[in-house]
């Protein structure tokens, strides 16, 4: 059983996080939800889905945890503006722990400057800002870069699902 850390923002893509979440529950892995302020309900921008941030990013340390999801949606570019959050993650990549990022997650890795270099894919309409931050951008729906697995859209959920779960058993 591994301890996953989602980093969520309101405004997030629901199934982004309501799918990923339902599986890794699913396979016995231990979720907590981190955001900008303890209590607050964000919610998801297709209205199906919200959640209370259990933690700030001032209660967590990376150590406190074995994987981090970021779903997309417009989360990810508020969490982005938030130094601490900014922080948590380029030290949770710069860890080698896995990180999950879908859609507009590499938003927050591009503000990090953790993806030099790296493989990765996102949205389509970020494209430019993830070859803008030195990172080589593959359209597939997944991709595995050392650490970090990324996908495009919602219809890359079964295929990053999948992959998630693969490197948690590792």
């Amino acid at each position: 059983m591994s301890k996953i850390v989602v980093i969520l923002g309101d405004m997030f893509e629901d199934v982004e996080y309501t799918e990923p979440i339902k599986a890794f529950k699913q396979n016995n892995h231990e979720i907590t939800v981190v955001g900008l302020e303890k209590g607050q309900i964000v919610k998801g921008k297709r209205g199906n889905a919200s959640e209370k941030i259990e933690k700030s990013f001032q209660d967590v340390s990376i150590n406190d945890f074995d994987a981090l999801l970021i779903p997309g949606g417009y989360s990810p570019d508020e969490l982005r503006a938030d130094e601490n959050a900014v922080q948590f993650t380029k030290k949770f990549v710069e860890s080698g722990k896995p990180v999950f990022a879908i859609c507009h997650a590499p938003q927050i890795l591009i503000t990090a400057k953790v993806i030099k270099g790296r493989k990765i894919t996102g949205w389509k309409s970020i494209k430019q800002d993830i070859i803008n931050a030195g990172a080589i951008f593959i359209d597939e729906e997944v991709v595995i870069d050392d650490n970090i697995i990324s996908s495009r859209s919602p219809a890359d959920i079964p295929a990053f699902v999948k992959a998630s779960l693969k490197k948690l058993k590792e």
